[in-house]
C-alpha cells in the first residue's frame, strides 16, 4: 500500500481543522481528530525533510561540493 501524497495529507489536515472548529464536535471525537492531526503533521514534516535532503543531493555539483539554496518556508 502506497503512502498518500503530501497534497492528500494537507487536504486531510485541513478537513481535521474544519471539523475541530465545528460547534457540534464532542470531546472524544475532538481528541481523536487532534491525535490524528498531530500524527499526520509529523509524518508530513518527515517526508518534507527527506525531500529537502534529496533536493540538496541533486544540487551537489560535480566537484562534490554542496551548493545550498534557501528554500522558502512559506
Amino acid at each position: 500500500m502506497s503512502l498518500p501524497s503530501i497534497a492528500d495529507e494537507l487536504a486531510r489536515l485541513e478537513d481535521i481543522v474544519r471539523r475541530l472548529e465545528a460547534d457540534d464536535v464532542d470531546l472524544d471525537a475532538a481528541l481523536a481528530l487532534f491525535e490524528e492531526g498531530v500524527t499526520r503533521l509529523r509524518a508530513a514534516r518527515e517526508r518534507l525533510a527527506a525531500a529537502e535532503l534529496k533536493v540538496q543531493a541533486v544540487l551537489e555539483d560535480a566537484g562534490g561540493e554542496l551548493r545550498l539554496t534557501e528554500l522558502d518556508d512559506d
